[in-house]
């Protein structure tokens, strides 16, 4: 192989490492199903409280969601809720789906949530988890007041590609971009060398 390729595959090589770096996309779905709501979060210990691990500092960037949920009278569609954040619920976000409908009954919902554009993406901590709490924004009698009856949600977060190169090199690619960089350094020295016969003025 001539020190012109070698150059290249090594700068190639550092880029490759280089993009391991860069947020990979990923998702996490939940199967809503039979989950209740039974009042305001972080105040009922009744209410359904979910962890994952999605990954350390990841960015919760948008939802995708397709369910099917009931109120149970004098409840409300629109108070049924579910909050989404960090494990110390200092950041994240509070969603209640179908806000606008203020009756009680059954109906299905679906869409996409995108954070980003509405300036409510997150970070969650170096832990790595996302909780989720489904909850009810009025409490109006003991026992559940809406239930989850099926349907999924699904959150879009970034998080670093760990399925690529590591940021920083292993042993074998230290050892690889070393013996490279040498190789550039003795073609240099040859090159620059007096030839063999040639005169020095």
């Amino acid at each position: 192989m001539s020190l012109k390729s070698m150059t290249k595959m090594l700068a190639g090589l550092s880029f490759f490492a280089c993009t391991s770096v860069f947020a990979a996309p990923m998702t996490l779905t939940v199967d809503v199903t039979g989950i209740q709501s039974h009042g305001f979060f972080l105040e009922d210990p009744d209410n359904t409280v979910l962890n994952y691990n999605v990954g350390a500092n990841s960015t919760i960037t948008s939802v995708n969601y397709s369910f099917n949920i009931t109120a149970f009278s004098p409840s409300w569609l629109g108070e049924i809720g579910v909050l989404f954040t960090d494990s110390g619920v200092s950041n994240g976000v509070i969603w209640t789906p179908a806000f606008e409908d203020t009756f009680s009954g059954t109906a299905s919902y679906s869409g996409t949530l995108d954070l980003v554009a509405e300036g409510l993406d997150f970070v969650v901590g170096a832990d790595g988890i996302l909780r989720l709490e489904f909850f009810e924004d009025w409490d109006d009698f003991a026992g559940p007041d809406g239930q989850w009856n099926f349907g999924t949600i699904s959150f879009n977060y970034e998080t670093l590609d760990d399925t690529g190169p590591s940021p920083v090199p292993e042993p074998a690619t230290a050892l690889l971009l070393a013996g490279g960089l040498g190789l550039i350094g003795y073609g240099r020295r040859r090159r620059n060398a007096p030839k063999a016969g040639a005169s020095m003025h």
